[in-house]
């Protein structure tokens, strides 16, 4: 069974390839995606939250935001990177459990990117992780490239497993339920 569509509707890329957000919204509609995670690094808060309302209107898939656990209230969950998570607590585990107190049973995934980080995870009760990079991206800071050996790594996790970092529509990742596709989405 191929992965699912987890679309990554990044404001940076959108400016960056001169699109809008409602022509983003089509493309993500088009593409079929079973999620949508939003990530928005330097927007006000009033201009993230009528992004993440304005998706909710046309899209009718869940939608995560990236990071600024103070947009879950207008949305389905949360998605935290490593360093992120580690400023509610000082271990994954306290993190995790902290930050669940909040957004309650609302989706929370997590980024990992190599063995130990999976296996902390899985005692944790995040809906899924990231895990990747899986190529470089220009996106994001990418300095540990899993490559073909993401699909392995995925089998250690007792999650869900979204692979990240560089995917292209067209990549088949084994043992992978989503492929995140933030840059990949402008393609044809």
């Amino acid at each position: 069974m191929d992965a699912k569509l987890f679309a990554l509707i990044d404001t940076a890329t959108i400016e960056k390839k001169s699109k809008t957000l409602l022509w983003i919204m089509q493309r993500v509609c088009n593409l079929n995606a079973a999620i949508v995670e939003y990530r928005n690094k330097n927007g006000s808060f009033e201009e993230k939250r009528d992004d993440i309302l304005m998706i909710k209107e046309h899209l009718n898939i869940p939608l995560i935001v990236n990071d600024d656990i103070s947009l879950v209230p207008f949305c389905d969950g949360l998605h935290l990177g490593q360093d992120d998570l580690l400023k509610y607590a000082d271990s994954v585990a306290k993190s995790v459990e902290c930050v669940r107190e909040i957004i309650g049973s609302k989706i929370l995934g997590i980024s990992t990117h190599n063995k130990r980080e999976i296996l902390e995870a899985n005692n944790t009760s995040v809906d899924y992780i990231g895990l990747g990079a899986y190529r470089k991206t220009d996106t994001k800071d990418t300095g540990n490239i899993l490559g073909e050996r993401l699909s392995a790594l995925a089998l250690l996790s007792k999650k869900p497993v979204a692979a990240i970092g560089g995917i292209k529509l067209s990549d088949r990742i084994a043992n992978a339920a989503y492929i995140v596709v933030g840059s990949g989405l402008y393609e044809n």
